[in-house]
């Protein structure tokens, strides 16, 4: 098979035809030097108008809201830390208690029913003598006005609380005397030796039996429905 030649001809002069196959020239160094110094000089303008403009643009920045409603910039870490801080010390000290005052009273112990009691004033030692003082007392019954029956239940009465003793004392209460007063120092009013005088207590219990009931055999009918007067 034959083949054809074809030839291509330009109609550009050689000369040009040659420069376009020419590789294209270098840029000189000061075009390098001018590109290089403009991009310096835009790198300091953009961190100089706004050098926040880097880290804002960053996934991590985020504007959070302060207590007073302006706006903060907050930067959230991403992983896991810790956070560590320590308190000062300080000490309580409280202010020191007082000892109580413990006040002990001295108590005797009663030998017929074994229970303490309060001890009682140290009375004088008297020698009793109930026949004398039924005898006073006879006396003095009449001159109030009241007759033997009242004398009668004066006796029993008396009888039952102390015998007619002028020392009577009894342990556990600490009544004293003929009238067994409670506390004792109550025929005081009677007279100052209300603790060895037969008529001295007999003077304030008649005086007691009739300001609270009135006669001596008001006095023996409470005690009897009682079992005290």
């Amino acid at each position: 098979m034959a083949k054809h030649l074809v030839k291509l001809e330009s109609s550009a002069p050689a000369s040009r035809v040659g420069r376009a196959f020419e590789r294209p020239r270098s840029r000189s160094p000061f075009t390098l030097f001018f590109f290089s110094f403009a991009a310096a000089v835009a790198v300091v303008a953009v961190n100089v108008v706004d050098p926040y403009s880097g880290a804002t643009a960053s996934p991590y920045f985020q504007v959070a809201e302060r207590y007073d409603g302006a706006s903060t910039q907050a930067l959230a870490v991403s992983g896991a830390y810790e956070t560590s801080f320590t308190r000062d010390g300080y000490e309580f000290v409280a202010a020191p208690i007082p000892e109580p005052v413990v006040v002990v009273e001295e108590k005797t112990e009663d030998t017929s029913t074994g229970a303490a009691k309060k001890p009682a004033t140290a009375l004088p030692k008297v020698t009793a003598d109930p026949g004398s003082a039924q005898a006073i007392a006879h006396d003095m019954v009449l001159a109030r006005g009241w007759g033997e029956d009242q004398f009668s239940c004066l006796v029993a009465l008396w009888n039952k609380e102390s015998g007619w003793r002028v020392n009577a004392e009894n342990k556990s209460s600490g009544a004293y005397g003929i009238p067994q007063a409670l506390p004792g120092s109550k025929m005081g009013s009677a007279g100052a030796d209300w603790a060895t005088n037969p008529a001295t207590q007999i003077t304030w219990g008649l005086g007691y039996i009739s300001g609270r009931y009135g006669t001596p055999c008001g006095a023996w009918g409470h005690s009897q429905a009682k079992g005290w007067y």
